[in-house]
Formats: C-alpha cells, sequence, structure tokens
C-alpha cells in the first residue's frame, strides 16, 4: 500500500498533496503502513479514508478504490451503526468497541460480520482534531464459536442457507446446523457418526486432508473448494473457511461452506462461451478466405465440365477434382455452420413435411440394423428455417444416431410445438417453438463428452470417421436463426438432441408455389463487382457462357461510375466484403440511382452486421447452374 499511497493524486482530495500532510497524519499512517495489524486513518473536513496492506483484505470489493475516497462513502452500508463512534471520536473521545455486529456488503453480498476496534482522536499541527485513527480486528468467527450453545446461534443456524459445522482433525463432525441435512439429503445422526471423509469426493480428499493439518498447526483457512456428497451421490461444490479452536490443542475447528454449485456453473457457461466465441471468430474468418480461394477452383472446374473438354481420363480429372472441391466447399459450410455466419435463406417451413420428405434418404443412411420411428404433430405452424440446412443437420444428427448404435436400434425423430413462459436453460426466449426431436438408444455419453460433443472437431468416431464438426454446425446453425440446441446423454441410455426454431406466420406452399414458377435465365447486360480478381474473373466466364454482356469493376467506386456510363445495365452482381464500401450499401446507392436495378449480393458467410433480406444472396463458392438460377428468379421478380 506503501506505493499507492505514494502514486496516488491526491490535490483531488480535500487533504491536499503529501508534502503539505501535517507531521501527526505522516506519523499515523507510518504507522499504519509499518503495521501486520488492520488500520486505517480518516482525515480533514471529508475524513478522507487511508489504509494499510492488512486492512485492504478487510475492504473486499472495496479496495482499491477505497483510497482516498471520504469515509462515509467507503463504509456507507455500515454508517449509521458506526457514525455515533466517529462523531465521539472527532469530540475528542477515544472509543472501544469490542465484537460489534455489523451487517457491511465487501464482497457483492450482505454478510454479519463482528469486529473489535477503537477510534482514536488524532490532533493536527496546531492542536486541533484533524481526523481519527482506528486499529481493528475481525472477531466473526470467534463470535459464531462462541454463541453455538446460545438460542441466537441456533437461530442463526437454523435459518442459514450454508453449512455451519463444527468438527474435530481427527475426522468426524461434533455438531452441524439444519442446512447440512436439507442440502445432503443426510439425517443428522449420519452425519455426526460417520467420517466425514465419506461424503466428501474423492477427487478433493487431497484438499481437505492439507487444510486438516493446517488446522491441527494452529493456522486458519479460507476460500478453498470441498465438494461434498448427497444421499443419491450427487456432488455439490462448496466454498470453505474453517479456523482452528481458540485452544489449539483441543484439536476442533469451526467451518462455514457456501453452496457455489451454479456459480461455477454461470462461470464455466461464461468460459465456454468466449472460447467458442473466439474459436467462431476464427474459423468464420478462415472459411471466409477459403470461399474466396475455392470460387475459382469450382467455377472454372465447373465450366469445363459442362462443356466436356479433353478426352475421357482428361475428363474424369475434371470430375475427380470437381468432387473434391465440393467436399472443400461443404467442409467451409460446416465450419461457417460452427461461426454461425454461414450464409441462410430463412423461409417458413414445414418441419413435419421436411422430415417425411427425407425418409427414403435417412433410411438410406442409416442402414436396415436401425429402426425410424416417427412422431410427427400435425397443423403445426410453420418454422422459420432454411430448408437446406435444415436438412443436413437433421441427416449429421442421423449420421451421428446410427454410429452411437453400432448393433442397431431405434431411431426417433419428433416434431412438435413447446411453449417457454420463462427463460429457458438454453437462453431462449419465453415464447413458443417449434421442436425437432431427435433420439438414439445408443450408448450414450458422459457428462464430460456430452459437454464437448459441440465443439468444433471433436469427435468419438476415431481418425478419419469424422470432422467434429456435425453437432457444432448444427448447435451454430440452431442459434443462427434465433433458436436453440440442447443435448441430452448418459452411458447406456442413449442420446437425445433438440433443436427449437422461431414460428414463422407465413405460408410455406404459397413460396414454394411462387419459386417453382421461375423462369430460365435471360440475356442482358450484368455488373459484376468484386475486388479479388479470381474471383471476379471466374463469375465473368459463367455469365459471359450463359449469354450475358459482362462490364467488371474491381471496387464499389468504379462500379457507380460504370453504372452512369453504360445505361444499359440491367443487373448488378456485386460481392459484399469489399474495402470502403460493402456489397449491400452499393445495392442501396445503386438502387437510389437506378430504381430498377435488378441486383444478387455474393457473400462468403452472413456478416454479423447482416444483409438486410431484401437484398437477393448467392453464397460463395458457386457453380453456374446455382447462378443461373439465382438470376432467373431476378428476372422473374423473385427476389428474395
Amino acid at each position: 500500500m506503501r506505493q499507492r499511497h505514494q502514486a496516488f493524486d491526491w490535490t483531488a482530495t480535500p487533504i491536499g498533496p503529501m508534502a503539505s500532510w501535517p507531521r501527526a497524519l505522516q506519523t499515523a499512517l507510518s504507522i499504519a503502513l509499518g503495521s501486520r495489524q488492520p488500520m486505517f486513518i480518516a482525515w480533514g473536513p471529508e475524513l478522507t479514508f487511508l489504509y494499510n496492506d492488512a486492512y485492504a483484505e478487510i475492504l473486499g470489493d472495496k479496495h482499491p478504490g477505497a483510497l482516498g475516497r471520504p469515509f462515509q462513502q467507503v463504509w456507507w452500508d455500515i454508517w449509521d451503526d458506526i457514525k455515533p463512534l466517529v462523531d465521539r471520536a472527532l469530540a475528542d473521545e477515544a472509543t472501544w468497541s469490542e465484537n460489534l455486529p455489523l451487517t457491511m456488503n465487501r464482497r457483492g453480498f450482505l454478510e454479519e460480520t463482528w469486529w473489535t476496534f477503537f477510534y482514536s482522536p488524532v490532533r493536527d499541527d496546531d492542536g486541533r482534531i484533524g481526523g481519527m485513527f482506528c486499529s481493528c480486528l475481525e472477531t466473526t468467527i470467534q463470535v459464531l464459536a462462541e454463541r453455538q450453545n446460545t438460542e441466537q446461534r441456533q437461530r442463526l443456524f437454523e435459518l442459514s442457507r450454508d453449512l455451519f459445522g463444527v468438527a474435530t482433525t481427527d475426522g468426524y463432525l461434533k455438531s452441524v446446523n439444519p442446512a447440512w441435512s436439507h442440502v445432503l439429503g443426510r439425517t443428522e445422526e449420519e452425519l455426526l457418526t460417520r467420517p466425514f471423509s465419506e461424503i466428501i469426493h474423492p477427487d478433493d480428499l487431497g484438499t481437505t486432508a492439507e487444510v486438516v493439518a493446517a488446522l491441527a498447526r494452529g493456522e486458519a483457512a479460507h476460500q478453498f473448494h470441498v465438494r461434498l456428497l448427497k444421499a443419491d451421490g450427487e456432488a455439490i461444490a462448496f466454498a470453505w473457511s474453517a479456523v482452528p479452536d481458540a485452544a489449539s490443542a483441543s484439536g476442533i475447528f469451526d467451518t462455514v461452506g457456501r453452496d457455489i454449485t451454479e456459480e461455477l456453473r454461470r462461470d464455466e457457461m461464461l468460459r465456454h462461451s468466449q472460447k467458442m466465441d473466439a474459436m467462431g471468430q476464427l474459423t468464420g474468418g478462415v472459411a471466409h478466405d477459403f470461399n474466396n480461394l475455392l470460387m475459382p477452383i469450382i467455377g472454372s472446374l465447373d465450366m469445363l465440365q459442362r462443356k466436356g473438354v479433353g478426352d475421357q481420363r482428361s475428363r474424369r480429372m475434371i470430375d475427380g477434382a470437381l468432387q473434391s472441391a465440393e467436399r472443400a466447399k461443404t467442409l467451409v459450410q460446416r465450419l461457417l455452420g460452427f461461426a454461425r455466419r454461414q450464409p441462410l435463406q430463412p423461409q417458413p417451413i414445414d418441419l413435419a413435411a421436411l422430415v417425411l420428405g427425407m425418409e427414403s434418404l435417412l433410411a438410406s443412411t442409416v442402414g436396415p440394423r436401425v429402426r425410424i420411428s416417427y412422431d410427427l404433430q400435425s397443423d403445426l405452424p410453420s418454422a422459420v428455417a432454411d430448408a437446406n440446412q435444415l436438412e443436413m443437420a437433421l441427416l449429421n444428427l442421423a449420421v451421428n444416431g446410427r454410429d452411437a448404435m453400432p448393433e442397431g436400434g431405434v431411431l426417433t425423430i419428433h416434431v412438435g410445438m413447446e411453449t417457454f413462459h420463462h427463460q429457458h436453460g438454453s437462453e431462449l426466449r419465453p415464447g413458443r417453438y417449434l421442436q425437432l426431436c431427435v433420439h438414439d438408444t445408443g450408448v450414450g455419453m458422459d457428462e464430460a463428452t456430452r459437454v464437448k460433443a459441440t465443439e468444433p472437431f471433436f469427435s468419438t468416431k476415431g481418425i478419419g470417421r469424422g470432422t467434429g464438426l456435425g453437432l457444432s454446425m448444427v448447435h451454430g446453425l440452431a442459434a443462427q436463426l434465433g433458436g436453440a440446441l440442447s443435448l441430452e446423454s448418459a452411458p447406456g441410455e442413449g442420446t437425445t438432441v433438440k433443436i427449437w426454431l422461431p414460428l414463422s406466420g407465413a405460408d410455406p406452399t404459397a413460396l414454394a408455389s411462387a419459386a417453382e414458377s421461375a423462369p430460365g435465365p435471360h440475356s442482358g447486360t450484368v455488373l459484376l463487382v468484386d475486388d479479388e480478381t479470381l474471383v471476379r474473373s471466374s463469375t465473368a466466364d459463367m455469365l459471359a457462357d450463359l449469354g450475358y454482356r459482362v462490364v467488371e469493376a474491381e471496387s464499389a467506386a468504379q462500379a457507380l461510375r460504370k453504372l452512369e456510363d453504360e445505361i444499359e445495365i440491367q443487373i448488378l452482381v456485386t460481392d459484399h466484403l469489399m474495402p470502403e464500401m460493402t456489397g449491400a450499401e452499393l445495392v442501396v446507392a445503386a438502387r437510389r440511382r437506378h430504381p430498377g436495378l435488378h441486383c444478387l449480393i455474393v457473400s462468403g458467410y452472413a456478416e454479423e452486421a447482416g444483409i438486410s433480406t431484401d437484398f437477393p444472396r448467392l453464397t460463395k463458392p458457386f457453380r453456374q447452374a446455382e447462378l443461373a438460377e439465382k438470376l432467373a428468379g431476378l428476372a422473374a421478380g423473385l427476389e428474395n
């Protein structure tokens, strides 16, 4: 604390710079900083707060912000209790308080504490009282130990949710409060007659032994974590403090434990969320770059294949290269799915009809040893989803279920509706959702495996039998659509994956019939914008081969100039991520000048800023047929 005092800007406080302090204040501070006893000085008209290292531990979360602040602001939570004592000290009357109870908030929650301390007035160089000096000692543990046989202590024991107990260093509890039985589901007789090592998690016995050894030496132990076992075997995490009895030779110590199971779970969820977010940003960026690399590869190979270039051996090599490129494209889409950046075309989907439409595919995928049972509710509203991505997700779950049942079994697919009236554990907001549930009767997973199952590249199938991206892609897809995924599993009990999707008010059949009526592509002039030369060149070749006249631009600014010069341009095809101006911004600017211009955005992934649903979009990398279909939709006015 000495360095903190010297570095602090005291000129901003009523007591001014250290050089101007009266000798009495300097002496009092020197005594405090050199002592291991908790001490503080409150000085000047606002009782500016100064304290030593031992007192910093007492302040808890108030440290280091308490330094230099008014006394009342530091201890606002107990000011009503101590103000009379402060007033007496400033009136030149030293005070002594022994085991004074104070309810204070120093670690984010209220706690009952007891203190022994004195307030002593301190005079400045002019002989006037300039402030006060305090030396204190927290006596909370001692007071609680002394009151254990009193009615007040018994009431505290009965009401507290924390575990209070008296134990011996030879391994037995001597007394416990009712919270022990309430939390652990064990009788008081069982707790007091059996060694406490029998209710401690085996992995924490080493920590317990070290703490007991320290207590036997007369040393207190604070904030150590030891899990206790409920009667049904469930482990509950506790943060403990333990203090030896004043007569150290007695081998008795007092202990208090606070249930931190939920706190640790939230911390773990936060760490997992942060890790997944960081991995998502990394994989999303890498996948986007790979999409740009794959675009000219797939585009060129697709053109060569369609034109039948070369002899039979050459065509076979082109086919093989294109198949490998398509596999790379699928892998990239799974990476983007995990990163929640895959370009989606969300629309109203009849979930039950989608599942039934995959019946043959699912049956052939899982094989004859797995029986598929369908439980599909009728007359359900439509869900908001991307049909293609959802089909891929369902196929992934079916494959996972099949692999978990090497000896065969039953795969159950359920579609229904669920309503949440309160915040759901998966962070779904209250409301109505469509649920797609896939359950297998396979080997199941232990808890450690289940927790990691949605992480990218995590797989239990062995080398060469899976990418480890299936579940992470499904998880990312559900979240990106505004839904959620949960995973339930236990060894020998199979696995259940639930996907919740938001509802849509639109009619999926109407949209489907409109899409089917889209005519084929037509000729015209296309303005093609992309800052990647190879991608732009490949796309231009596709467009030209389709019969379009192509005008190229390498930036949004150049595209806007060409729009002014080329009056015959009917269609704008633009990349999204470009320097200075994005594709979405370019479309807005272009339509402002040419309201009738048809526009298509080519995107490697769904950026965080998003692209308006009013803008038609094509996902990189694409083949010529996909481009032709999208352009046909533009010509027919089906831009979404």
